[in-house]
């Protein structure tokens, strides 16, 4: 089996949005105007989960006149946290606010459900993922982020996770190609043994390569490594599914 291609375009301030199908899902935690408008501009249906709606407000508190150019398609959760002010505003502009009071289900996961529900409108697309947010803030949440992923791999083929400060997905049992943006990526990067009890790991293009490790929570754990600026990308194999995170340059967003 070829390997599995994988690269960030989604974060490039020149993107050609017809490239890929993207669903974005905003979350409730922080990010930058820089961060929303790359991968708001490469996605062609956005959604907020619940709070995250607060969050794509208030970017334009500051200017106002820009937010009505920022419509999600759809607000959707338990609504247990956006404000009152934000529904009332998102739903004058016709935006649909989705109350689901589902108590197994997180509101990233309703907004899943929600992309899912537009494939199979139209079964000819088929959406890469993109959460904004999911990797800081409550630890707690930042778990539920890596477990959900973690089991989004076996029904989605790409599923990413972005703040302001790194990037992140899940890498599924077998080989996987990575291009490297240097402009985006900075020098750190880690392969994490999240939600298994261990992998052998084989990579390259890496500044501390691995050749059939080992690698799990009581034993190696690949943080703090370096990309090579020389090197265009990455390369890795993995028995088991594992996570892939590299940090964002800020000046890559500017």
């Amino acid at each position: 089996m070829a390997a599995l291609a994988w690269n960030v375009h989604f974060l490039q301030a020149q993107h050609a949005q017809t490239e890929t199908s993207r669903a974005l899902i905003i979350v409730n935690q922080p990010f930058s105007r820089e961060l929303l408008n790359r991968v708001w501009t490469s996605s062609t249906w956005r959604s907020c989960a619940d709070g995250g709606a607060n969050r794509l407000y208030d970017t334009f508190i500051d200017d106002p006149a820009a937010r009505t150019t920022y419509l999600p398609n759809l607000i959707k959760g338990d609504l247990d946290s956006i404000r009152d002010d934000v529904r009332s505003y998102y739903a004058s502009l016709g935006v649909p606010v989705v109350h689901d009071e589902d108590q197994n289900s997180t509101d990233l996961m309703k907004c899943v459900s929600a992309i899912e529900e537009e494939e199979r409108r139209e079964p000819e697309v088929k959406f890469d993922i993109v959460i904004l947010g999911g990797l800081a803030g409550r630890l707690d949440q930042t778990i539920h982020t890596l477990s959900y992923l973690h089991k989004l791999r076996k029904t989605r083929e790409r599923v990413f996770a972005v703040t302001d400060d790194n990037v992140g997905w899940v890498l599924d049992a077998g080989e996987h190609v990575i291009e490297i943006d240097h402009n985006l990526l900075g020098q750190t990067c880690g392969l994490l043994p999240v939600g298994i009890d261990s992998t052998i790991l084989t990579t390259s293009g890496l500044r501390w390569d691995l050749e059939d490790y080992p690698s799990s929570f009581d034993g190696l754990v690949s943080t703090s490594n370096h990309l090579v600026p020389e090197e265009k990308e990455v390369r890795i194999k993995t028995s088991s599914p594992i996570w892939w995170t590299a940090e964002l340059r800020k000046s890559g967003l500017l």
